[in-house]
């Protein structure tokens, strides 16, 4: 069914990325098509590049870990035998004895690594705001960053930034569009979320290795899987659900170095110290510290299973009508308002109950909704999606990291790094304060000074279409320079709200 050009700027901006030059005119004749057409079962695209796999990343943060160890071993070893020993110069470098060569090698091979890590990291984040800038598939990457963040990791902490790549590679983007139950049982289980929330170093305290150890329960993954990946803070949960199923949860880990070794050695025998149940590559289930005994969470009980218990409680976490409801608004809030239509939020969560949280159902009913092509845009781009829609408008994509990291950082969204298990956050008043609207202008003048765009009066129709309002047009047309007049189209109401 054919449609206005008014319908195509908003599927573009609202739904997508931004326009690009002439995408308006290729999208107008059928905006809904464009967008459902992107609803695949493979999920969303992914980002152009060689980069590691989990499993080949499990494998470097292993050799990471390992040099990480005889580190600090060196430095034990170094340090004086009582506290009446005359203490030993210290090394200007605060490392172990510089005299010492293994040490050295120790030391300079975990920084190489470190390095390598950060640095591959980095390469990610910058590929992926390469496909955002020049994708065909809006709505499937704004779709796919929309589910990144709401199941989030943050590189903030080394060790979940060795994986988020990764992470958002193989556990988020080939389920965005299948059952929510599959997508958040491959968060749960990515290292990523393992060693961000802490649940590698959780030890179930009468399991076989607590004790020996006197090891404590970490209720981390079981709390933010409760009250912000699925149910909800007022999900009808309590503490000692969390703490059920916390204790359902030990064993959930990643491989380490001791996985590596004798493997010759008997399977029974290996499996006493870490027993590999099938799952996403770089997960691990360890049978010796997961807690015996049968579980009781939201009223239902869960008999003793290894593994295959805390899968089950997270199924049907997944499948509780609070989930729904829960995300239904959150989409429709990122989607459409900070404060959604009551309507649109109604029909998103009918989509999910009835079709059990298939996403791609849900989706569509995004797509078919009339509140989402209100033509009044009610929603602040993020920082990454302002740098994203102003290179889209432009015909540019970002060639190196540096100019891409320090505007996210000034603006303040460092690249793969939320604040909090909360995830970015989504409001205007989070993104339009006076120092941030700052940040923007300056990063707009830096962008204006650097563009080859030759008219700007023809990226502004470009980028919005018939949402261009008049008086930006005017402050367009009649600027005095070419840098001056984008600079006036990225900080207009009109492109910095979708």
């Amino acid at each position: 069914m054919a449609s206005s050009p008014t319908d195509a700027a908003v599927a573009l901006t609202r739904l997508g990325l931004g326009a690009r030059p002439g995408e308006i005119d290729r999208v107008a004749a059928d905006p809904r098509g464009w967008a459902t057409a992107q609803i695949r079962s493979q999920g969303a695209p992914q980002p152009s590049g060689q980069f590691a796999d989990t499993t080949e990343r499990v494998a470097q943060y292993i050799d990471y870990q390992s040099d990480a160890g005889l580190v600090r071993r060196d430095r034990r070893a170094a340090a004086p035998a009582t506290a009446d020993a005359a203490p030993s110069p210290a090394p200007a470098s605060g490392m172990p004895d510089a005299a010492d060569p293994q040490a050295v090698a120790r030391r300079e091979a975990r920084q190489a690594a470190r390095r390598d890590i950060t640095q591959d990291t980095a390469q990610e984040f910058l590929a992926r705001a390469q496909l955002g800038v020049t994708t065909d598939d809006g709505f499937a990457e704004r779709w796919a960053l929309f589910w990144s963040n709401a199941l989030t990791v943050s590189a903030a902490k080394f060790a979940s930034g060795a994986f988020v790549g990764q992470y958002e590679r193989e556990a988020i983007r080939p389920h965005v569009f299948g059952r929510f139950e599959d997508l958040v049982l491959a968060a749960e289980q990515h290292p990523a979320m393992l060693l961000y929330l802490d649940q590698a170093r959780s030890v179930g305290p009468d399991s076989m290795a607590g004790a020996r150890r006197n090891a404590g329960l970490n209720e981390n993954l079981a709390r933010e899987m409760m009250e912000l990946h699925t149910l909800g803070a007022d999900g009808g949960y309590t503490q000692g659900d969390v703490t059920e199923l916390a204790r359902a949860l030990t064993g959930w880990s990643i491989p380490a170095a001791r996985d590596q070794r004798q493997p010759n050695r008997p399977r029974r025998a290996r499996n006493m110290a870490a027993q590999a149940e099938p799952g996403p590559d770089g997960f691990v289930f360890r049978a010796n510290v997961h807690e015996p005994g049968a579980r009781t969470v939201m009223g239902k009980t869960y008999p003793a299973a290894g593994l295959a218990q805390g899968q089950a409680i997270l199924r049907d976490l997944a499948r509780h009508p609070a989930t729904g409801k829960r995300l239904s608004r959150r989409l429709a809030a990122h989607f459409v308002a900070d404060d959604p239509p009551p309507a649109l939020v109604a029909r998103l969560e009918a989509a999910w109950t009835g079709s059990g949280g298939d996403l791609a159902q849900v989706a569509r009913a995004l797509v078919e909704a009339p509140e989402t092509w209100t033509p009044q845009s009610a929603k602040i781009k993020t920082p990454y999606d302002f740098i994203v829609s102003a290179n889209r408008a432009l015909g540019t994509r970002p060639q190196r990291i540096q100019p891409l990291r320090q505007p996210l950082l000034d603006m303040g969204q460092p690249p793969f790094s939320p604040p909090s298990p909360e995830g970015w956050p989504d409001t205007a008043a989070d993104w339009a304060g006076p120092d941030a609207l700052v940040k923007r202008l300056n990063w707009s003048r830096t962008a204006a000074d650097l563009a080859h765009a030759s008219d700007p009066n023809a990226v502004a129709a470009a980028a919005l279409g018939p949402c261009l309002g008049e008086r930006t047009r005017l402050a367009v047309a009649r600027a005095e320079s070419r840098p001056e007049a984008l600079t006036l189209l990225f900080m207009s109401p009109e492109f910095q709200r979708r």
